[in-house]
């Protein structure tokens, strides 16, 4: 056989995503969990993108959704927060997922939760709903956000008590951090409340910027354009109400060609 006969060599995609193994899996309800993946020596990202997850398939094309990274920029692996949709075309199949196991990861990570589309300001918050908190897991654990910042809050909502716990967990530990614990002490503040059982503090997080219940809570001033800075990232419904509450506080969106005062995430799971 000749050359010009010879099976030519497959092409191969560069943008095809990498397949990953699952280092680890922890199931915090029947509707959430964390699961963390080994990271490609090459897979670079700013602490808040999302990049697209997914799962080999023996036949056809796999389903691929974006996800927020939730580890720091800084980890040797890729922490991930998800829900469990039972019918959900991913997510049906990712909740049962365990150590070994292998998943797709794209190669392009993006996203409008980072630092520099926002402008410098005094006051950072954070707004989420559910697996909302997913960036400000990432974030959080940030250096740069302290940097930059006097004063981080961050905001979580769920419907249970037991859907905070992935939050509080993160925070709790990140104070003991000993890369940024220090520096997150006395600037970082986590604000959980509960919309569907009794906690100690409860209501949605639109109605209690409405009636200065946060910030009187936070002893901080309600939101000023000069000083304060905002992401958001949740439900849809969460996400256009806060949007308005913001521009209604004279907060103008950003975006990392245009820096402004707030941000928000447009990617949902399913």
């Amino acid at each position: 056989m000749d050359a010009a006969t010879q099976a030519k060599p497959k092409k191969v995609n560069p943008n095809a995503p990498t397949e990953e193994t699952v280092l680890s899996v922890e199931h915090y309800t029947d509707r959430l969990f964390k699961f963390r993946i080994t990271r490609p020596q090459a897979f670079r990202f700013r602490s808040g993108e999302f990049i697209m997850i997914g799962l080999p398939k023996a036949e056809g094309k796999p389903i691929l959704r974006a996800y927020s990274i939730a580890s720091p920029n800084w980890d040797e692996e890729l922490e991930f927060y998800s829900i469990k949709v039972p019918d959900g075309p991913l997510t049906s199949e990712l909740q049962k997922i365990k150590p070994g196991d292998k998943v797709l990861l794209g190669k392009k990570p993006v996203g409008t939760l980072v630092l520099d589309a926002l402008l410098p300001g005094k006051r950072l918050y954070m707004f989420s709903t559910g697996t909302g908190f997913a960036p400000f897991s990432s974030l959080t654990r940030d250096p740069e956000t302290y940097e930059r910042f006097d004063e981080i809050i961050v905001t979580h909502s769920c419907r249970e008590v037991a859907e905070l716990q992935y939050s509080k967990e993160i925070i709790n530990n990140l104070i003991n951090d000993p890369l940024i614990g220090e520096m997150a002490q006395g600037k970082l503040r986590l604000y959980n409340t509960c919309t569907q059982e009794d906690y100690e503090k409860m209501g949605r997080i639109t109605d209690l910027i409405r009636n200065e219940e946060l910030f009187n809570d936070m002893g901080v001033p309600k939101l000023n354009p000069e000083t304060d800075r905002a992401m958001i990232c949740g439900s849809i419904d969460m996400t256009n109400e806060l949007k308005d509450l913001m521009e209604a506080h004279g907060l103008k969106e950003g975006a990392n060609n245009a820096p402004a005062e707030f941000v928000i995430e447009r990617a949902f799971v399913g």
